[in-house]
């Protein structure tokens, strides 16, 4: 029996994206406005930086291993000490398992969606092979990004059942490579709509379970991206509706019509997106900044915060998902709001510290952590402010400390200085020797290296290869 599927519907869909891709292919050969041109810029450095933050990870360093030995030659760079170059789909590949690793990297705020993960793995290794500049590929991440930010926004799931990193990774790696290579709108569009067809179904609930596997999913979609664009050159495509179909008809995604065309290359849903420097979910950003707030009155006190006995959280809904209290992973943790809360006041930090795997089992944050509790935020406002945190402190002599935040730091509407980004990208990538300048001159003025190739930037600035 075939589904019941709304025709009218289906086919305006298909004329959306038609349009959309057709956009996307000419506006990588034109000007970009500036705000667009900075914000790719901070987009390739966080990213990059939080690929080499996650180089370490004994499970990210054995998958580096395996495809060092299966690669067909130096292509492209795995941002990895000791690891260079190798071919571009395993580059792609290995930075896709980095990318979303640590859970410091960037995402679009208004809609659950981290498109630089998506796109950065596959475009990285197509730039690097193909030389491109630095402006061209600054280009294209834009673009693709915005092609990828319209399309989450175009088919928003009600619920969180299916990971943005499964619904869309095949989708920006597909554009992102295939913009990379200059495609035309009909290749671009058999392309993405191609690896559409090849979306996943990763549940959310597997982030919160702290289930690995969906840190591969950026890998994953790095490769059928890659295949995608390959395939769609050697006639294998994907069909005009098929965004809507696999989102729609097969994910149970809903459908907002206006949203891939609506105000094309005037209005940038890229824009709306922001960094973070907590090394978990956002969903947990507004309550640990909260927790900071008392963590530094509890030190100007004088007091221990040993004398903590509880923490009640209010928060919006989608940070009440978080609700692990015995982390098996530190993913399970990045994504528990007790542990978040418990290893913040206990450590006066939410950086990487606080994750880190021997937190999982230091018995002052277990202890604390069992002792957090949630409930519904009662004050929801519209975004910005739709992700607060009241966060309550109980003490051993009864006592009770209160502190609020309404939307966390690093969205669009409280945006960090560019001194706090550029410390956190040097921290980041510190572990490959010459990333960090490279990426800090990126940031700080992309114009002055615009000229130049990604590859020539890259064997400049490596000082390891």
């Amino acid at each position: 029996m075939k589904p019941v599927v709304d025709e009218v519907q289906r086919s305006a869909c298909a004329e959306a994206t038609t349009q959309l891709f057709e956009w996307a292919s000419g506006a990588v050969h034109g000007e970009l406005p500036a705000a667009m041109q900075r914000r790719a810029a901070l987009i390739l450095a966080d990213d990059v930086a939080a690929m080499a933050a996650a180089s370490g990870e004994p499970q990210v360093k054995e998958t580096l291993l395996r495809l060092v030995r299966t690669s067909t030659g130096p292509e492209a760079t795995v941002f990895a000490p000791g690891i260079g170059r190798l071919d571009r789909t395993s580059a792609a590949v290995a930075n896709g398992m980095a990318a979303t690793w640590c859970e410091l990297d960037e995402g679009l705020r208004s809609v659950p969606c981290h498109a630089g993960a998506y796109i950065l793995p596959a475009l990285l290794a197509e730039s690097e092979a193909r030389n491109l500049t630095l402006a061209a590929m600054l280009a294209r991440l834009a673009v693709a990004y915005e092609v990828v930010a319209r399309i989450a926004t175009a088919f928003p799931f009600s619920s969180m059942r299916v990971h943005p990193h499964a619904a869309f990774a095949t989708i920006g790696a597909a554009c992102g490579a295939a913009l990379a290579r200059n495609a035309d709108p009909k290749l671009l569009g058999a392309a993405v709509t191609g690896a559409a067809s090849m979306t996943f179904a990763g549940p959310y609930a597997h982030a919160i379970d702290g289930a690995l596997i969906r840190n591969a999913w950026t890998s994953a979609g790095a490769w059928i991206g890659l295949q995608s664009v390959d395939w769609a050159e050697a006639g294998i495509a994907g069909v005009a509706h098929g965004m809507y179909d696999a989102f729609v008809s097969c994910l149970g995604a809903d459908y907002v019509p206006d949203a891939l065309t609506r105000d094309l290359g005037t209005a940038w849903v890229a824009g709306e997106g922001y960094h973070k420097v907590f090394a978990c979910c956002q969903y947990a950003h507004s309550a640990i900044e909260a927790t900071l707030e008392l963590r530094n009155r509890l030190s100007a006190e004088g007091r221990s915060p040993d004398d903590l006995r509880g923490i009640h959280v209010e928060t919006h809904p989608r940070g009440e998902t978080l609700t692990t209290v015995e982390p098996a992973t530190v993913l399970a943790a990045k994504f528990s709001m007790p542990h978040a809360l418990a290893a913040s006041a206990l450590l006066g930090t939410g950086g990487q510290e606080a994750f880190a795997a021997k937190t999982l089992d230091d018995p002052r944050i277990t202890a604390l952590r069992r002792q957090v509790t949630l409930a519904p935020h009662p004050d929801i406002r519209p975004w910005p402010n739709d992700r607060p945190a009241r966060v309550h402190w109980r003490f051993a002599d009864g006592e009770v400390w209160s502190a609020e935040r309404a939307s966390a730091r690093g969205g669009a509407d409280r945006p960090f200085d560019e001194e706090t980004l550029i410390a956190k990208i040097e921290t980041n990538a510190l572990v490959v020797p010459g990333l960090s300048e490279l990426l800090v001159c990126i940031a700080r003025d992309s114009d002055a290296l615009a000229g130049k190739s990604w590859s020539r930037l890259i064997e400049e600035h490596l000082r390891e290869r």
